[in-house]
């Protein structure tokens, strides 16, 4: 009961990459690149288990994209070929690589390290993966002709990356959707459909995030333009919950998000952002109990899963382990007052 987990990503220490930056490149290459990843995810693994997080992830420390640290090893995308694109509906602009064959995976792409995070974490693990929709919203299109034809194909190369990370140990996949958010009319139909392929044959549980971005200046200002509640959830949270997809992870914490609309979600586990990423302040304790309290009017607390609003990348360390403790103690907090602990 009221379990606790993180979102996405987490810092990157300044070996590793430049700390406190969004998709920083690398500094270190070879063996010293996966050295160096390795002691990054155990670094932020014995952070999480300290800070007494149930299920932890490896922080994302084994790519610095979120969308193409997946595609980067999938054969029939054309690095070289840079196309324009509106990302998100046209919310901002971006070079992105360009689709040219059928999509194949040649092999594990992030296997390794799941297994090394697997074979040293205490608790459940979790790993994240981009999903469908948004993949085809960070890629240009030259050979499907559309966009539910090439996220079935995606979809396709998810399942199999994610049957083999379940075999390697992995309790939890999440399945990161922020294009949901621009494109709500159509996750009712081939948004959906390219989940559930996704997941096809998967025993262990399933997530998808969904959230309004963060990170990025046309993030910040589209969000501004979108009214006091944040009402677009309603449009989609009826085929989230009659999907096969057992966990749906939302921002809750100084959000404009009304509470209500986790009531759409009734047959899922709700992963509660409690965690503001947006900022450098640090929650208090009480503060996100007091978050989880009031998702408790809408989410039995069987089905409540704390976490944060979404990834921290861009945050400081000191910043982000303080946050991680916050989540942690808030979530002991709100069970010790239900009488779970």
């Amino acid at each position: 009961m009221i379990t606790t987990t993180v979102a996405g990503s987490l810092p990157k220490p300044a070996w590793l990459a430049e700390p406190e930056v969004l998709w920083a490149p690398w500094r270190l290459k070879g063996d010293d690149l996966i050295e160096g990843q390795q002691d990054a995810a155990l670094a932020w693994i014995k952070i999480q288990e300290d800070a007494g997080i149930d299920i932890v992830s490896d922080g994302e420390q084994f790519r610095k994209h979120f969308v193409h640290g997946f595609l980067e090893q999938i054969e029939g995308i054309d690095w070289q070929r840079m196309t324009t694109m509106g990302i998100r509906d046209n919310r901002y602009d971006a070079q992105v690589p360009t689709v040219t064959a059928a999509i194949k995976r040649t092999g594990s792409v992030h296997g390794d390290g799941a297994k090394f995070c697997c074979e040293r974490s205490n608790g459940q693990f979790k790993f994240t993966l981009p999903g469908p929709m948004t993949i085809c919203d960070t890629i240009a299109d030259a050979h499907y002709g559309g966009r539910p034809e090439m996220a079935m194909a995606f979809a396709e190369v998810l399942n199999q990356e994610a049957r083999e990370l379940e075999a390697l140990g992995v309790d939890v996949i999440q399945f990161d959707e922020p294009a949901f958010n621009a494109f709500m009319d159509q996750v009712p139909t081939w948004g959906v459909e390219a989940l559930h392929r996704a997941i096809e044959g998967l025993t262990c549980k399933t997530a998808v995030h969904i959230c309004y971005g963060y990170g990025i200046k046309a993030n910040i200002d589209w969000k501004h333009g979108l009214g006091e509640e944040w009402r677009q959830y309603e449009e989609f949270f009826p085929a989230l919950n009659d999907s096969q997809i057992d966990q749906v992870s939302l921002e809750c914490a100084n959000s404009r998000v009304p509470l209500s609309v986790l009531g759409l979600l009734r047959d899922k586990e709700v992963l509660v952002g409690a965690i503001d990423v947006a900022t450098n302040t640090i929650e208090t304790p009480e503060q996100v109990a007091e978050t989880l309290r009031a998702a408790l009017e809408f989410v039995d607390p069987e089905r409540l899963i704390a976490c944060t609003n979404c990834g921290m990348a861009p945050l400081s360390r000191k910043v982000a382990e303080g946050k991680l403790k916050a989540l942690g103690a808030g979530a002991a907090l709100l069970r010790d007052e239900l009488g779970a602990n």
